[in-house]
């Protein structure tokens, strides 16, 4: 059986704290933005599997490239539901910048398996979810955390360890997180690469880095269940300065954030891969937020975007 039309809805997500530093088992605190969807639908056509989206359209076999692991995962979720036969058009639709560390092509394979599981009218569970996603997310990048794929499907900030089941944090605090698109795209590989090799060149140092990182994690989390800005700005930008330490921000990265610390934020890093992408801002109030999206606007960010951390705490929602 199949529905005239499935459709699959995903959202982009910021790392709040702990990136790279995830990557070698410290903790990561990963925030979801429901308000920057993905949307995936599924539609009978006549004949063919077809792929429209911003950068492929035409046959899904011919699919290559940006699209590889898209493509991968489509076959993948059609042998898995004994339709490797069926004909449809996939339309992918996504307000979610690509390359700027929000989790676009993580956000994409989940709408993607949503959207043909409700096609073929097949129950899906997340343990599925996330193992399949995980498909495209290995062809895309490598050795991918999980941590896109978790956070992407979520509608709460999640706790996140690689390798251990994530789960909700308690979410107690006011204030506003200003996200600026610097310009640049993402460079992860590079910046995952230097992380890397600074390890295997100064294991003990980059050790205690991590570590760090993981430490400062728990601490803002405890700060955002007792509503402690202060606490919570500061180990941001604690994490900046060792990401900055460790290679993986750059000259742009560095002016935003210094200009977003002079302008009334409690705490700025940058967030996602580095090397590029986007810096994030704690604010305690509107007012602040605007004034500093106007001052980072200025500087050369190209989007912005306001979360309240007060909505944040919303949605109970189980992770299983």
């Amino acid at each position: 059986m199949t529905l005239a039309e499935g459709i699959g809805v995903s959202n982009a997500k910021i790392i709040l704290i702990g990136e790279h530093s995830a990557v070698y088992g410290q903790p990561a605190i990963v925030i979801p933005l429901t308000s920057i969807q993905l949307t995936a639908s599924t539609t009978p056509i006549q004949s063919g599997q077809y792929i429209d989206s911003n950068y492929y359209t035409g046959p899904l076999q011919r699919a290559y490239k940006n699209l590889a692991g898209v493509k991968k995962l489509i076959l993948t979720v059609l042998q898995q539901l004994n339709q490797t036969n069926a004909n449809f058009k996939l339309t992918i639709k996504s307000a979610i910048p690509s390359e700027r560390g929000m989790g676009s092509s993580a956000a994409a394979a989940i709408a993607i398996v949503r959207s043909l599981y409700a096609y073929f009218e097949q129950p899906l569970n997340r343990a599925t979810l996330l193992r399949l996603a995980n498909v495209a997310e290995t062809v895309t990048h490598g050795n991918p955390s999980g941590m896109d794929a978790a956070t992407t499907s979520a509608h709460a900030p999640i706790w996140f360890v690689r390798g251990e089941q994530s789960h909700n944090l308690s979410i107690n605090a006011s204030g506003y997180l200003v996200i600026a698109d610097s310009g640049m795209k993402g460079q992860t590989g590079p910046a995952v690469a230097t992380v890397r090799d600074r390890l295997a060149d100064f294991p003990q140092e980059t050790d205690v880095f991590m570590k760090q990182l993981g430490s400062l994690a728990v601490t803002a989390r405890d700060a955002l269940a007792n509503n402690q800005l202060t606490t919570l700005g500061t180990c941001l930008s604690h994490a900046q300065i060792i990401l900055q330490t460790l290679g993986v921000s750059n000259d742009t990265i560095d002016h935003l954030v210094f200009l977003a610390q002079h302008n009334g934020s409690l705490g700025t890093k940058l967030t996602g891969g580095g090397r590029g992408g986007c810096i994030i801002a704690l604010v305690p109030d509107k007012t602040t937020a605007t004034h500093l999206i106007n001052v980072l606007t200025t500087a050369g960010a190209t989007q912005t975007w306001l979360q309240p951390l007060a909505h944040l705490s919303a949605t109970n929602e189980v992770l299983n």
